[in-house]
């Protein structure tokens, strides 16, 4: 119950950091608002309702991908610049609460901006999705932990990198690109039902075994980055 308490501390911490802000909400809205709007003009997605359901999956995942990439880089930024971390090395607290607390408010801001962003991107697609939708509200929170769990622990590894803006992308892509065939593939089987149940329910499986081993890596590895000269 202790640690649980110390993750809300440092969760509610961010919370009303990025209450006073809203730099890591408004500027990833402002990127898949963007991007729905390029893509919507670039094909005619009422023109190719079955091409457009083949494809929004994937559109939607890249996206949100590289929206969070952009939060991401700056997360640890207040942190850092406080000295924060060398508060946390010190205070007799668990060191993995700190990134758990943080991953969890990465978290929260993703979901508020999938939710702003479903409508609008229902419609300018002119999407229907055929299949069981509330599949999605399983499929979208466990994509969305297998982004910012990693992206989480990988934006701190980078912290004492010069180019830890470029340095994220190019760990994390790699890494994520199993848990973005998942997500796609899953997305795509809900929205087209054209994928086998079976199927579908071995892409979620996958996606939760995914999001179980590197949770638990993450956590067991953050104080030894964390410590790390």
């Amino acid at each position: 119950m202790k640690y649980l308490s110390f993750v809300l501390e440092h969760l509610l911490k961010d919370l009303r950091l990025e209450w006073r802000s809203r730099d890591s909400i408004n500027g990833m809205l402002f990127f898949v608002l963007l991007m729905v709007v390029v893509f919507s003009l670039a094909f005619d997605p009422a023109g190719y309702p079955t091409v457009t359901r083949q494809i929004s999956g994937g559109i939607l995942w890249v996206g949100l991908l590289f929206a969070s990439i952009t939060a991401l880089n700056q997360s640890w930024t207040r942190e850092q610049r406080n000295q924060v971390l060398e508060a946390q090395r010190m205070a007799p607290s668990p060191a993995s609460a700190l990134f758990v607390g943080k991953a969890l408010a990465n978290m929260i801001f993703v979901l508020v901006v999938e939710a702003v962003l479903a409508p609008i991107f229902v419609i300018f697609f002119n999407l229907h999705v055929l299949g069981n939708a509330w599949l999605l509200a399983l499929i979208l929170p466990l994509g969305t932990w297998a982004l910012v769990v990693n992206g989480t622990f990988f934006a701190v590894l980078g912290l004492r990198a010069r180019s830890r803006e470029l340095l994220l992308p190019l760990i994390l892509l790699p890494l994520t690109l199993p848990a973005i065939v998942m997500m796609v593939q899953a997305t795509t089987g809900v929205i087209t039902a054209e994928l086998d149940p079976v199927y579908l329910r071995t892409w979620i499986n996958q996606l939760i075994g995914y999001d179980v081993i590197y949770t638990t890596v993450c956590i067991l590895l953050f104080e030894t980055v964390l410590n790390a000269e």
